[in-house]
């Protein structure tokens, strides 16, 4: 069967973020329309005809739940108090976190050594910026926080009371002040930490500029500067002023009336030292009165190199002043010349999850990345040494083809391809189908048999007609409400878990992103099945929810709903309050995704969406080995805290924790697991060699590799074949050792040849933590709660430490899902039904179900030349 395996041709031309996905931006009618949603809109005012709002930003805890929960900018927080906590403050909490104020968890249970978690005391409100009629609390009229112009890296926000606005603040990602507008408003400065001195400084910074120092009782030195009285006299230059009363250690009162603006930087050093505070102080002075608003992202391609830029909008002073951002080391490590010229080396702030930040002084950011690499990457497997690899032996190509016959065309206990993908979950659908079609890859590309291909092809499509005509068990409906593609299961349950999350946007690029991959394997394999518009429609609606590029250009969908061009990696936490910040566990579920979209754009020659998302593969490998995979040669391991960095991998990655363990379990195969699969062509593009033999030396090295439940065998084997192919094969093909010239004989009973005989590894606890991103074993539902779990014992809130609790909460199976759903999923009894293999090799019950034996063989044979 011949396959489309080539790159797009043409360039994209101009602005790789001007392009929309495809030029039809209609809505599949297979997708009815949904107004509402039960997460409701809270203080948003921004018109639903204003386009789609981003539902797993950074800024999301200002308008889900109680809308007190912290919003993590980098390297400071925000916080809406609502007269609770230490400050009892109504008004903008701002709070900063030295790494010396870190909490560690106590001693990993799986025997790395290290802290199992470690994160920043939330709740602090070191300075909050407030008004006066806002401080007289709720009695004197209802108070509230509304948001206007929610975009990808920005918001702005307005505290009001009694119906009228008095504090407004645009809030900015990597923002290096903390900016607040008041309009005829007498201002409020008050703590939860409490200062030792507040004095205002002699001389004149800027016309119309007075300076405060706030030294406080921790040792922290913070900035306050006032650009203050008629706006109007400001800009002509005029003196204007701010004369604070301090009425005691936590409260100063502005002696008259105010419009302005009122701006906080936090000084490095404090109880750190004061290496930097002079320089950060220079660059602050000189930057003051100058306030970023918002962020526009472009890119380009050029050959082989790949560009991003942010273009930070400004408001302010008429000077020239250059806007001060911070920047976390990811940004620092691919810096263009021209942007590393502006880095104010010595003004440096600690941030909570992403090492140390370091201060840019310029309106615009420039980062490179060499895209070479991901350009290569195609449909089998690959290496970064030999590019794509199709060539294998005859004897392995002879013994994988009667694996793939039976896997791939059998009927065994009802388990054919229709039966397997019938779920009641996008996500555990998605994961079948692209079980499917990796084994049709194998089949086609490497084994060369056309014809059993062609046969598999066929079934393949039907049964991904079932979800582009929208007759799954949970049909999806467009969200009319927040702008997205959601599962119907929530509507339907009542259950705002089910399916992971889907219907509240959790995971959607985990889900979403197995259907892309299924979609763009159909279209490498039979071009034409991707020329009808109904098929093309239904994958590019997929790929519009997850990749936006531009919501002017598309509004149905935000821009890029779950990855973050700030942080380099995806949020999987959708629309659930989290005291904690968004998250994400699935590292390697992330890469997969963008791996689709690559694909996908190859297979349909979709020249922008190529050229983009193999920069954006580029920047996610950059920011995983920086943020969530650590090594000895990985930057993570000097990034991240030396107490936390035995564990190899982050677990749960927060934006104000780190914690080694899963939303399921804490056993070492689930936590390391999760960060490996899917193994596709793209694996070893982020995991090096290096990390991938530190991590099996410390936690699966001498047989504990075999202890491993369930499918995470089969898991833990894909990724030791990155090492060590031959040895990985042994495991797989059991008695059938490493393949020679000689015909091997057929695979001995249990060795996966039953066809769909696979199940989900399952935890053997009936309980597990509430579920925000998804996970293999799992049921198909989640609890999210207004505290992002797994919440960790002794992490300080309000800055004090409290024993939050980690006790899990019970779920229901997968089978007993199924069992509610039509074409119930038949679960053998392997003890009985499946001889376990010779050399206590692979059995059925090792395979995860979206993984198949036919690929983890070709993945095996590709890699190691047999």
């Amino acid at each position: 069967m011949p396959s489309n395996d080539s790159s797009p041709s043409g360039g994209a031309g101009g602005d790789l973020f001007s392009t929309p996905i495809c030029s039809d931006l209609s809505l599949p009618q297979s997708i009815p329309s949904q107004p509402d949603h039960p997460a409701p809109r809270k203080g948003i005012k921004q018109s639903q005809e204003g386009g789609a709002i981003p539902t797993n930003k950074f800024h999301a805890n200002f308008f889900l739940g109680s809308q007190s929960s912290s919003v993590w900018t980098h390297p400071y927080s925000l916080q809406w108090p609502k007269g609770q906590g230490q400050s009892g403050a109504w008004g903008l909490a701002v709070s900063h976190v030295d790494a010396s104020q870190r909490v560690f968890g106590d001693q990993d249970p799986n025997g790395s050594g290290a802290a199992r978690w470690f994160g920043s005391p939330v709740g602090r409100a070191d300075v909050v910026l407030s008004e006066k009629q806002l401080e007289m609390g709720n009695g004197t009229g209802n108070i509230e926080l509304t948001t206007q112009d929610v975009k990808e890296r920005s918001v702005r926000v307005q505290l009001s009371s009694g119906g009228e606005v008095r504090l407004e603040a645009p809030v900015v990602q990597g923002m290096g002040m903390v900016t607040a507008l008041y309009k005829q408003g007498t201002p409020v400065i008050k703590s939860g930490v409490g200062w030792s001195m507040v004095t205002k400084a002699m001389g004149v910074v800027k016309t119309g500029v007075v300076k405060y120092r706030l030294v406080m009782h921790d040792g922290a030195t913070w900035l306050l500067y006032a650009i203050g009285g008629d706006v109007s006299a400001i800009k002509r230059g005029e003196l204007g002023g701010l004369d604070l009363e301090v009425k005691d250690n936590n409260t100063a009162v502005a002696k008259g009336s105010f419009t302005g603006v009122l701006q906080l930087a936090k000084l490095p050093g404090g109880g750190n030292g004061t290496e930097g505070a002079a320089d950060a102080e220079k660059v602050f002075d000189a930057a003051c009165g100058t306030y970023a608003t918002g962020v526009e992202l472009s890119g380009s391609v050029d050959g082989q190199k790949g560009r991003y830029t942010f273009h930070f909008q400004k408001e302010g002073l008429p000077s020239n002043s250059s806007l001060v951002m911070f920047a976390l080391p990811h940004h620092q490590a691919s810096f263009s010349s021209e942007t590393a010229s502006k880095v104010a080396s010595s003004v440096k702030l600690d941030t909570t999850t992403k090492g140390v930040a370091v201060a840019v002084v310029g309106d615009e950011w420039t980062m490179e990345e060499d895209i070479s690499k991901p350009m290569s990457i195609g449909f089998v497997p690959w290496t970064p040494e030999a590019g794509s690899v199709k060539a294998i032996s005859d004897s392995a190509k002879e013994y994988i083809k009667n694996v793939a016959q039976q896997e791939l065309l059998g009927t065994w206990q009802g388990q054919g391809m229709l039966n397997q993908t019938d779920q009641p979950s996008m996500y555990y659908g998605g994961k079948a189908l692209a079980k499917f079609a990796a084994i049709l890859v194998a089949v086609n590309d490497v084994l060369g048999d056309t014809d059993l291909a062609k046969k598999g092809l066929e079934q393949l499509k039907v049964a991904f007609a079932r979800y582009a005509e929208n007759q799954q068990q949970y049909p999806l409906v467009y969200d009319q409400s927040w702008g997205g593609i959601v599962s119907s299961a929530s509507y339907a349950t009542g259950d705002s878990g089910s399916d992971f999350g889907n219907t509240y946007y959790n995971d959607h690029h985990f889900h979403y992103g197995y259907f892309i991959y299924t979609g763009a394997v159909l279209a490498h394999l039979d071009p034409s099945w991707a020329s009808s518009s109904s098929n093309a429609q239904y994958v590019n609606s997929l790929v519009r929810d997850v990749a936006n590029p531009s919501a002017s250009l598309d509004p149905h969908f935000p821009a890029f709903r779950t990855f973050d061009w700030y942080h380099g990696h995806s949020w999987a936490h959708g629309l659930y309050e989290s005291s904690d910040g968004k998250d994400q566990e699935s590292s390697s579920e992330d890469s997969m995704h963008v791996y689709a979209l690559l694909m996908w754009a190859q297979a349909t020659n979709n020249q922008a969406l190529y050229q983009r998302s193999a920069l954006q593969l580029s920047l996610l490998r950059r920011s995983l080995n920086s943020y969530y995979l650590y090594s000895s040669s990985n930057p993570g391991s000097q990034i991240q805290p030396k107490e936390f960095t035995p564990n190899k991998v982050a677990g749960i990655l927060f934006e104000n924790k780190i914690d080694h363990v899963t939303f399921f379990g804490n056993k070492k195969e689930y936590i390391q697991g999760i960060h490996m699969l899917p193994l596709l062509p793209h694996t070893m593009f982020i995991r090096n060699k290096d990390f991938v033999k530190e991590e099996w030396e410390a936690f699966f090295a001498g047989g504990a590799a075999d202890a491993a439940e369930g499918g995470w065998k089969g898991v833990l084997y894909g990724n030791y074949a990155t090492i060590d192919p031959k040895g990985a094969w042994e495991v797989f093909a059991g008695a059938a050792g490493v393949p020679s010239g000689s015909q091997p004989t057929d695979p001995a009973p249990g060795n996966g040849t039953a066809p769909g005989s696979t199940t989900e590894p399952t935890p053997t606890s009936t309980s597990a933590p509430t579920s925000t991103v998804s996970t293999p074993g799992l049921t198909a539902t989640a609890t999210p709660t207004s505290t992002s779990v797994p919440t960790t014992p002794g992490v300080p809130v309000n800055g004090t430490v409290s024993a939050m609790s980690s006790k899990m909460a019970r779920r229901r199976t997968i089978r007993r899902a199924l069992e509610k759903g039509k074409g119930k999923m038949v679960l053998p009894n392997f003890a009985r039904k499946a001889a376990k293999a010779k050399r206590d090799g692979f059995s059925p019950e090792n395979l995860d179900g979206g993984a198949s034996l036919t690929w983890y063989l070709t993945w095996c044979a590709a890699l190691g030349g047999l």
